[in-house]
């Protein structure tokens, strides 16, 4: 216990100089530490009347009166205003950072303006059409039409917001309304420039073409290769083969040849550079490419020629790769299998495996999917030894039925087909970033930095006050030990604390970006790492393929792809945060409406989340979060401790820490905002 309350203190973790004398209100927390009066932060309105902003130093709720012309998502600069004897209030003194851009909105005539009502219930402000602008008519919008309407002007404490209409799209009673206002909330874009489709439409699959033109072309129809994906997948940009050899194995990855398709400031270049990623939502996806490209020409579908990327890789009977050469390829796929029926025949059922694979190929590919298993826990290993870093994850994916409603939540865990497919496609990413990094070449390289002790110091304290993790391995992890970390990893694995422990130092870690130059990956415990794998998604594993292609050629990039390289690096690392930030959207929306239908029903869950205002709750079934208010806790009032996670009750000491099991209820829901309202089961 000592130890527990030295690494405690070590962190200003235990000081009650640090807690607020605040109204003792019941069924409200107050905060235990002082945080400077002068604070930046990102605000957030939870509902109407209902905003707070969240610092380095805590988060703080607004005064009623003290949000001004500042708007939901925005970086903001507040002062603190403490009444004696109550909690600092928040109020906004300027506007550093606009989060919203554009928004989805109803349009409503207006006498000689025109209005838009935002449909997120955040964006709180009135904005108006100027009698003068020409979109509304230009676009064909009618009273009660929803738009996507595009801020010129943004609120002040004088005027009202301006807009101007982007695009119409579609009368309310049409569309799902929550998810079209997540997919504009993001700027996400759905439909491709007419250039870019009619250029798509022109493009055709000539291998034959291909080999004559590139002697360099290497023709590996004959190379047995297969693609595992998702059972749902259409866009297959990854093969796979491999065999035995005598000091060691032969590992192939191929690679969708984008780039031979897709040249610099072609129409659909500058789409795909605006894009970046596609975005995988709820309901549909948002390719990067158009869809001739992504789920024909370039998708290596079974039985039929593709040009490909292909990287060969030579491995020791350790798994170490020996050396690596890339190659542009004719390649043709022998079978396309999905990741259950690979882990059916892994674990000794290969009837569903028969299904996929012609009867004259099936000992082959099996032969091949057990050799890329072996290499898949040879790879494991060695990453393991050298540092990387595997969080327990879990993909939850709602169903929809054909109305686009909810009928069921599938929960995917890290498997051995899903495993051997990472493995190689981690391999050639690496093999790819130090052929790059060795010749100097500038490219768009995936580097992860090393988190901040500080973050981190944040991230351990409330799991060893839980007694999740020892103190002498809080204080390595702090220090940067990938080894500490690890071991933490390992020592929580199927026990009570393996969720909390995981989600807390996952989220201490920094975000990997993009850089024109090679930084390492520190998760992956990698000194050179790309993404080389999904140029059909992602940009930058197109601006790989071209840097790889120049290099094989023995060809420089041209001046002008110099110059946009470090910006098209920076708008790749956005879009991506906001491709994400869209798809968690759409699936929380539509757990919410699943929810809808079980309002009553009772569930177990973990605490994964604290702050003064509530418990963040995920339930054990389908992984989903849930709030449950601290007013609902009981009649006591709770004091809230940011550095240890936890609402501790003043008068009985009855306290509630991340890693809690607790039996609660689903008391409502906000589809609109993705939320699930959460009450207390006694």
């Amino acid at each position: 216990m000592k130890s527990v309350l030295a690494f405690l203190q070590s962190g200003g973790c235990v000081s009650r100089k640090r807690i607020h004398k605040g109204n003792r209100k019941q069924g409200r927390a107050k905060a235990s530490r002082r945080p400077r009066t002068l604070l930046t932060g990102v605000l957030s309105l939870s509902r109407p009347g209902v905003a707070t902003v969240s610092t380095p130093e805590g988060t703080f709720a607004l005064a009623k009166h003290g949000i001004h012309e500042a708007m939901h998502g925005d970086e903001v600069q507040v002062s603190l205003i403490s009444a004696k004897g109550k909690v600092p209030l928040a109020h906004v003194r300027s506007v550093l950072t606009r989060a919203v851009q554009t928004f989805l909105g109803v349009y409503h005539d207006a006498g000689p303006l025109g209005a838009v009502v935002p449909l997120d219930s955040r964006i709180q402000h009135d904005f108006f059409v100027l009698p003068e602008d020409s979109s509304v008519e230009r676009h064909f919008v009618f009273e009660g039409d929803v738009v996507v309407a595009h801020i010129t002007e943004y609120p002040t404490r004088k005027s009202a917001a301006v807009v101007t209409i982007e695009r119409r799209v579609g009368s309310a009673d049409e569309l799902d309304m929550n998810v079209e206002a997540a997919i504009a909330s993001f700027g996400l874009a759905t439909e491709f420039p007419i250039k870019a489709l009619r250029q798509a439409e022109k493009i055709s699959v000539d291998v034959e073409k291909a080999l004559t033109e590139d002697s360099l072309r290497c023709d590996l129809r004959e190379n047995l290769c297969i693609t595992v994906d998702p059972a749902d997948a259409k866009d297959f940009d990854d093969a796979v083969g491999a065999c035995q050899t005598d000091d060691g194995f032969e590992l192939w990855v191929h690679i969708a040849d984008v780039a031979h398709y897709v040249t610099w400031d072609s129409p659909i270049d500058l789409e795909a550079r605006a894009r970046t990623c596609s975005a995988y939502l709820v309901d549909r996806v948002l390719p990067m490419l158009p869809e001739k490209l992504c789920n024909d020409v370039c998708s290596l579908r079974p039985a039929e020629d593709r040009l490909a990327m292909s990287v060969k890789m030579k491995l020791d009977t350790s798994g170490k790769i020996v050396c690596a050469t890339a190659m542009n390829s004719v390649i043709c796929s022998r079978a396309r299998l999905a990741y259950d029926q690979v882990d059916a025949f892994l674990q000794g059922d290969s009837v569903p495996l028969k299904t996929s694979v012609m009867q004259e190929d099936f000992e082959a590919i099996t032969k091949m999917l057990l050799t890329l298993n072996e290499i898949r826990k040879l790879r494991e290993h060695i990453r393991e030894k050298r540092g990387s870093i595997d969080f327990e994850s879990v993909e939850t994916r709602v169903v929809l039925d054909e109305q686009n409603k909810p009928v069921d939540v599938s929960v995917r865990n890290r498997t051995q087909a899903t495993g051997l497919i990472e493995e190689a496609m981690l391999a050639a990413n690496e093999s790819v970033a130090k052929m790059l990094s060795q010749h100097d070449l500038e490219s768009a390289y995936r580097v992860h930095e090393q988190p901040s002790p500080e973050t981190v110091k944040l991230a351990v304290t409330p799991l060893v006050a839980i007694g999740a993790l020892e103190p002498d391995s809080a204080a390595r992890i702090v220090t940067g030990s990938q080894a500490a970390l690890q071991e933490a990893l390992r020592k929580v694995h199927n026990t009570r604390y393996s969720r909390v422990v995981n989600t807390q130092l996952l989220r201490a870690q920094k975000r990997a970006i993009y850089l024109p130059t090679n930084q390492g990956h520190f998760a992956l415990g990698a000194d050179a790492y790309c993404h080389f794998t999904s140029p059909i998604r992602r940009y930058p594993d197109v601006i790989v393929h071209r840097t790889l292609k120049r290099l094989l050629c023995g060809q420089t990039s041209s001046k002008a792809e110099q110059l946009a390289l470090p910006n098209i690096c920076s708008v790749c690392s956005e879009q991506e945060r906001k491709a994400d930030g869209a798809a968690r959207a759409t699936q929380k929306i539509k757990m919410a409406e699943y929810y809808q239908s079980r309002i009553g029903q009772e569930a177990w869950g973990t605490i994964d989340g604290c702050e003064r205002f509530g418990l963040f709750v995920e339930l054990d079934d389908t992984y989903a979060d849930g709030l449950l208010p601290v007013r609902d806790l009981g009649q006591e009032w709770y004091a809230y401790n940011q550095e240890t996670l936890s609402l501790i009750g003043e008068s009985t000491g009855k306290a509630y820490r991340i890693g809690d099991r607790i039996r609660v209820k689903i008391s409502g829901v906000n589809v609109a905002r993705g939320q699930i309202d959460l009450a207390l089961v006694e």
